[in-house]
């Protein structure tokens, strides 16, 4: 998490820099106007980044160095099971469809409500995919 950290926090140290200047920048060239789009762009990402380096800087606090983190670290220190994938899943395949359907909003606003409701279906669908059905592991 180390690294991690470092580069988000590095991008948005960049990105801040980069809209502090094109503040200037656009204030300078039009008149006493600044061009708010892009300022504000540059100061999202700059926000983004930030929120994103400090919640790795966070956790990386409060877990032991991973391999990748220390500098006598091997690549066999790394290996292991990553994680539980499911090997036979449609919910992702219908979430990406739920989320299709939710952004061809460009004139029907019933189109967003409905793309709404089925991205938050889809989404508990996979949550709960094996808490319940055919999958369930444990029966309770």
């Amino acid at each position: 998490m180390k690294t991690e950290w470092r580069i988000f926090l590095t991008i948005a140290a960049f990105l801040l820099f980069a809209a502090v200047l094109y503040g200037g920048w656009t204030w300078a060239d039009s008149d006493g106007r600044v061009e708010w789009i892009g300022t504000v762009a540059l100061l999202l990402s700059f926000l983004l980044c930030s929120m994103c380096g400090g919640f790795f800087w966070f956790v990386s606090r409060r877990i032991d160095l991973r391999p990748e983190d220390r500098p006598d670290g091997e690549i066999a220190d790394g290996a292991g099971e990553i994680g539980f994938f499911s090997p036979g899943s449609y919910w992702p395949f219908g979430l990406a469809l739920a989320a299709t359907i939710a952004g061809l909003v460009f004139w029907q606003m019933w189109l967003l409500g409905l793309g709404a409701v089925a991205v938050i279906f889809a989404a508990c669908g996979l949550l709960f995919e094996y808490y319940s059905g055919t999958r369930r592991t444990a029966e309770h």
